[in-house]
């Protein structure tokens, strides 16, 4: 079974960073992908950031520039840097994953979802 586990969320003033963490356990063979989407409240959920296995990654054009998304494959882990924050960037942030088993299955995995609220 696999397993994404987010961390990092929580309230910071416009213009701070937080840290965003995403760890994946369980019978891993490889992550092909991992990715972070956010989902403010009353709009849909978007695509935020999204690095490959080979380190390539894309943004959303709203947070180029400003987020920054890093993966550590030693630990099964990504991360997304966010930085000049603001109220805008408010929402709950899922970390995505491909990933493929040691019985060569894949599956697409979700985290529970972290709260990121930038308020003065």
């Amino acid at each position: 079974q696999v397993q994404l586990v987010e961390s990092g969320g929580g309230l910071v003033q416009p213009g701070g960073s937080l840290r965003l963490s995403c760890a994946v356990s369980g019978s891993i063979f490889s992550i092909s992908y991992m990715g972070w989407y956010r989902q403010a409240p009353g709009k849909e959920r978007e695509l935020v950031a999204r690095i490959t296995s080979d380190g390539t990654t894309n943004y959303a054009d709203s947070v180029k520039g400003q987020f920054t998304i890093s993966r550590d494959n030693a630990k099964n882990t990504a991360y997304l840097q966010m930085n000049s924050l603001k109220p805008e960037d408010t929402a709950v942030y899922s970390c995505n994953a491909g990933v493929i088993s040691t019985v060569h299955l894949y599956f697409e995995r979700w985290g529970q979802g972290t709260l990121v609220t930038v308020s003065s």
